[in-house]
């Protein structure tokens, strides 16, 4: 299942999946003729999975939650995954080849290989019947985190493959950088107040506001970095429990 806002790279992703040997369902901000594409007013990936989740034939036992602007490489290894039946969502690395998230992945990996502190939507491999149990996605700018924290929380297996990994373009600059996590952030945030995912996820997020001005060791980046992160609790904790991205406050 494909989430798109609109038209834009919908053609060149329903001709990947056909070429991996993947049924293709898309759910898309724009209308199209094309028979896998699905249309659904842009109210955020919170609703469009909402919607499309329900679409989903009852005999698929594992569906794969993937984002347009993504290439996929070696999805058979995440799926060899699955052949434990304590596995219920397996994760995907992201790989990006410019641009400061290149930088930040390598922190997160780090991280993630021990603690599953943040999901990755660009691709998602979950067990529909888990899917469909925790369904529906409150609205939330981090959907795919509450799905994983959702998913911990029934105390399901999930796994971070390295193996499988999504290929995709992120900010370009510093400044982007900063709108990125800031909205991520407070995603996270909303998350994890409708969720209560493992006590190392909590005590991580709990600590990551004080723990955030040692970024600046990082120069620029890391400046940016703990702007980012500080802006996006303070959304938070301001109120902000919408599932898109609107720039409510001023800095």
């Amino acid at each position: 299942m494909v989430l798109a806002r609109d038209r834009k790279g919908v053609d060149e992703k329903i001709k990947e999946l056909a070429h991996l040997g993947l049924p293709c369902l898309v759910i898309c901000g724009e209308r199209s003729d094309d028979p896998h594409v699905v249309y659904r007013e842009p109210i955020g990936k919170f609703d469009a999975l909402n919607f499309g989740a329900k679409l989903v034939a009852e005999d698929f036992d594992i569906v794969a939650l993937n984002d347009v602007d993504t290439k996929i490489h070696n999805v058979k290894a995440g799926l060899k995954h699955f052949s434990s039946k304590d596995v219920a969502l397996v994760f995907a690395k992201v790989s990006v080849r410019e641009g400061p998230q290149k930088f930040f992945y390598v922190i997160l990996d780090f991280i993630r290989k021990k603690v599953p502190i943040a999901a990755s939507g660009e691709l998602m491999l979950v067990r529909r019947k888990v899917l469909m149990d925790l369904l529906p996605v409150k609205p939330c700018k981090a959907e795919d985190t509450y799905v994983l924290y959702r998913i911990l929380e029934a105390k399901h297996k999930v796994v971070f493959s390295e193996e499988c990994y999504a290929e995709t373009e992120r900010t370009k600059s510093i400044e982007e950088e900063q709108v990125y996590k800031r909205r991520t952030v407070c995603g996270i945030y909303q998350a994890l107040s409708y969720t209560r995912p493992p006590f190392l996820i909590k005590a991580f997020y709990t600590a990551l506001p004080f723990a955030s001005p040692f970024l600046l060791v990082l120069g620029k980046k890391g400046y940016f970095w703990m702007k980012g992160i500080l802006l996006g609790l303070k959304d938070f904790m301001q109120g902000d429990r919408s599932g898109v991205w609107q720039t409510t406050y001023l800095d």
